[in-house]
């Protein structure tokens, strides 16, 4: 080993400090928090590797006595899977397109322009996160059933359209962003579509990118809408259809473990890709106020 090997480890040995006790103790609070989370989750899969008699059996224990797939198997043979997760990625991807533009136009336009009526339309528009969506649930049914919507995409997709929550988002971000930015690109001779473009939108993008994410995995778990608005068995979500997981002895609780793991994979997979961006984003959106 070199001198120069040695003095390194010796730095690199030195420079490590004994954990604290809080340190300690917050570690321990966080392992406990992240276990309290991950039970569910494990035990659904342990679930999912059961027979169906043995994922009933009461009291349950966690691990299997014969592990066996046939729950998935089963799954597949007796629902449309394929047809039911492309349902929800076509549903998911649409609305979170039509909200992001949505909520960015109107958010950058409410903190913006000045026009008549603007603090009356942005109290209406925010009345929104006081309303309960189950409660417009009768009057969006009739409304789509009268244009004519029912068991569609887009009767499935327009609904869940209107932001408000996100609007706020963005507004208050925007708001955020200093003038001057803008000005100077104003003085250079740029208009208001292309100073959005290429100043207001990258500046935004953590929170663009938050409030995508927040709408896709929303629109992913939505069961009610697409459940009231939808006869089709070629239309269901992924909710809908695990739902079906029954037959004439009742629910398949293994298959219903299967098809709720397989239902959240997808937001799983969502949030470790992009949990950088949803922390930036929440950071971002809490600080434009200010």
């Amino acid at each position: 080993m070199t001198t120069a090997e040695t003095t390194v480890r010796t730095v690199r040995t030195k420079s490590r400090k004994p954990w604290t006790p809080s340190q300690i103790v917050l570690t321990i609070i966080g392992v406990a928090v992240s276990a309290v989370f991950l039970a569910p989750i494990v035990a659904a899969l342990l679930t999912s590797f059961k027979s169906e008699a043995e994922a009933a059996e009461i009291p349950p224990h966690w691990l299997p006595e014969v592990w066996t797939g046939q729950a998935w198997k089963a799954l597949y043979e007796t629902g449309n899977v394929t047809d039911w997760f492309v349902n929800s990625l076509v549903v998911s991807v649409c609305v979170t397109a039509i909200v992001l533009t949505v909520s960015a136009l109107a958010g950058y336009g409410f903190a913006r322009t000045e026009f008549r009526g603007k603090n009356a339309l942005l109290g209406l528009i925010m009345a929104g996160l006081m309303i309960s969506p189950a409660v417009l649930g009768v009057p969006l049914f009739t409304t789509v059933q009268q244009m004519g919507m029912v068991d569609t995409y887009w009767g499935m997709i327009l609904p869940q359209c209107a932001p408000a929550a996100m609007v706020y988002i963005l507004y208050k971000f925007f708001q955020g962003i200093p003038r001057e930015l803008e000005e100077a690109a104003f003085i250079d001779g740029a208009g208001r579509w292309r100073v959005f473009f290429t100043i207001v939108v990258p500046l935004a993008r953590p929170s663009l990118a938050a409030v995508g994410i927040f709408t896709f995995i929303a629109s992913w778990n939505n069961f009610l809408w697409p459940y009231m608005v939808t006869n089709n068995p070629d239309l269901m979500t992924m909710p809908n259809g695990i739902a079906t997981v029954m037959n004439s002895y009742g629910i398949q609780w293994a298959q219903l473990m299967a098809g709720g793991l397989m239902a959240g994979l997808p937001l799983i997979v969502v949030f470790v890709f992009f949990q950088r961006q949803i922390v930036a984003g929440v950071a971002h959106t809490g600080l434009a106020g200010q």
